[in-house]
């Protein structure tokens, strides 16, 4: 894996014991193989697992929504700069941040009838995208372009797809 993680749990409390990193790592990879870009040595991202009430506070100040939600993700690069960064020539590029709700995400999972970790999985892989400048919120195209990605990344993971009508 090339692309670094740094993963923090303020909220350690919520968030139960388990692989967390090794899960980041794996999700990592796999996003780096249905989006090539993401594959930058360059690249450091950070992660966090916290509470609801931390990720309703940051909703609230970064998205103007004063609720909680299971991810955000904050990039720091755009796009283009990310897709033309020179993987040898440079410093570390910090790629953005990804947040974790452990009460939504664990809702979430138990109303589809998945495993914690293969939810979390599947939110950390869609706050990847995000950072790598996919947007399910732009169009309907685009909408169905991430989901795309996203169920091919988790079906590497060995995760069915989380869309499909069997899985709700």
């Amino acid at each position: 894996m090339e692309l670094e993680i740094d993963i923090e749990d303020w909220a350690g409390e919520n968030w139960p014991q388990g692989e967390w990193h090794a899960l980041a790592e794996r999700v990592a990879n796999a996003a780096q193989q249905v989006a090539p870009e993401l594959a930058n040595p360059r690249l450091v991202a950070s992660l966090l697992f916290t509470s609801d009430d931390r990720i309703h506070e940051l909703n609230r100040e970064w998205r103007q929504r004063d609720k909680p939600t299971n991810v955000l993700s904050f990039p720091m690069l755009e796009r283009t700069d990310l897709v033309h960064l020179d993987p040898d020539d440079g410093p570390p590029e910090m790629l953005g941040d990804i947040a974790l709700a452990h009460e939504t995400c664990a809702r979430e999972a138990e109303a589809k009838g998945a495993a914690l970790q293969d939810h979390a999985a599947h939110l950390i892989l869609h706050g990847f995208l995000h950072l790598a400048g996919h947007d399910h919120e732009v169009s309907e195209a685009d909408a169905d372009k991430m989901e795309a990605l996203e169920i091919k990344a988790l079906a590497l993971l060995g995760i069915d797809n989380p869309y499909s009508d069997t899985n709700s």
